[in-house]
């Protein structure tokens, strides 16, 4: 069992940057995939960042690729986003999620997180 809590949304101007984190509780975080997924107010939730748990693989959505870093610290539980370069379309509450060895669905998709935390609203103003 892995609880998650996210941290480190808030209101930011358009160009701005803001990190959030994510901390996990439990010993086994290393053995999770982690990733960041956002849901826009009337949308489907959508995958923005994914870090594998052995190698540290990166994945992106391509809205955010080369503007968004995720990163992932083992020795304190705690995976990260750092946004750079905000847009108003980034506005969305960020969710945190973690995939155990068990899942079967793929990576990309919200079926594939066995875990999940409570959000961060994030607000970028034009």
């Amino acid at each position: 069992q892995v609880q998650l809590v996210e941290s480190g949304g808030g209101l930011v101007q358009a160009g701005g940057s803001l990190r959030l984190s994510c901390a996990a509780s439990g010993r086994t975080f290393s053995s999770y995939t982690m990733a960041w997924f956002r849901q826009a107010p009337g949308k489907e939730r959508e995958l923005v960042a994914v870090i594998t748990r052995n190698d540290g693989l990166t994945y992106y959505a391509a809205s955010v690729k080369g503007r968004f870093t995720i990163s992932r610290d083992n020795a304190k539980n705690t995976v990260y986003l750092q946004m750079n370069s905000l847009k108003p379309e980034d506005t969305a509450v960020y969710y945190c999620a973690a995939r155990s060895l068990r899942a079967s669905s793929t990576l990309y998709s919200t079926d594939g997180y066995d875990y999940w935390g409570q959000g961060t609203q994030v607000t970028v103003s034009s």
